[in-house]
């Protein structure tokens, strides 16, 4: 822990005038509500729901088993320096506060990105009655005898919690924390119970393995980043590219998520969403929700 401290307050001290800079700006900033708050104690245990608590967090049941993805509820993510957290603030706080979850069964997490992987927030979460399914060569950020139990997987792994399947997949981003850890994994995933399956693409930039994820039973629910493409267009996919990949992969349903949260890109606040409802064309339907807060519910 001692040697991670190290090379981050290294990493940080080589980007001090930016990120200083941005967080003088920043402190002046006041962090909105979100215009909505979903009621996920009011789920029943049958069907698919969801809810996008900010960034890339969002809030499943899938018949009747409750995951949660990349949990962010601090105000900044960044490196902890004690004093104060260096790193983007929030534009919108998160839909629900960790106490206001339901009782949470799976967390599920991508890749060891502070804006993905945030350690405050996990903490917060830590029960022996929650299980964490993440990338490898992740689990020693985390506190593991707290949990119930720690699964890493790579590409093509799979683990069973309960009814539901998660299986890794290869996207295009990378999993490194700081600058010398790039032998930490990344992972997309595909969440199978019996009757729904839900797509959470992590971080990525364009790639073609999600056509490889298209079976007969087609993706139910898409959870794909379409923010932080300008100028990061080799890390993170532009929203029609986020569309290309959900169809390649077979997806009905599409949550557009990584933007209105954070300052990552250059691009307008407004731009990610305007481009992703334009790449849907006439099938706007398809869009499950456009604001931070919002639930989207399938049965069948």
């Amino acid at each position: 822990m001692l040697n991670s401290t190290l090379r981050l307050g290294s990493a940080v001290l080589k980007m001090a005038p930016h990120m200083w800079e941005r967080y003088q700006r920043e402190m002046q900033r006041t962090v909105m509500a979100p215009a909505h708050r979903p009621m996920p104690r009011l789920w029943d245990d049958t069907g698919l729901h969801a809810a996008w608590l900010g960034h890339s967090t969002v809030l499943l049941k899938i018949e009747g088993t409750t995951v949660l993805t990349d949990p962010v509820f601090s105000e900044r993510v960044g490196v902890d320096l004690g004093v104060a957290t260096v790193g983007p603030k929030r534009m919108v706080t998160a839909a629900l506060r960790p106490e206001e979850l339901p009782p949470v069964d799976v967390v599920l997490l991508s890749h060891a990105h502070m804006d993905h992987f945030d350690l405050p927030s996990l903490r917060t979460l830590e029960s022996p009655l929650t299980q964490v399914v993440t990338a490898n060569r992740t689990s020693d950020l985390l506190r593991v005898p707290k949990w119930g139990g720690v699964s890493e997987i790579g590409w093509g792994e799979s683990v069973q919690v309960g009814q539901l399947k998660f299986q890794a997949f290869e996207v295009r981003h990378w999993g490194a924390r700081v600058q010398t850890d790039t032998w930490r994994g990344y992972n997309g995933y595909v969440i199978e119970s019996p009757k729904y399956r839900v797509l959470f693409g992590g971080d990525t930039a364009m790639s073609d393995t999600f056509g490889h994820l298209r079976t007969a039973r087609g993706i139910d629910l898409a959870v794909m980043p379409v923010g932080a493409y300008n100028p990061w267009i080799r890390a993170h996919c532009s929203p029609e590219q986020a569309v290309m990949m959900t169809n390649a992969a077979g997806g009905e349903f599409v949550i557009g998520v990584h933007h209105q949260t954070f300052e990552l890109g250059s691009e307008p606040r407004a731009e990610p969403l305007e481009r992703l409802q334009a790449a849907l064309c006439a099938a706007d339907h398809r869009l499950a929700m456009t604001e931070i807060g919002q639930e989207f519910h399938l049965s069948r």
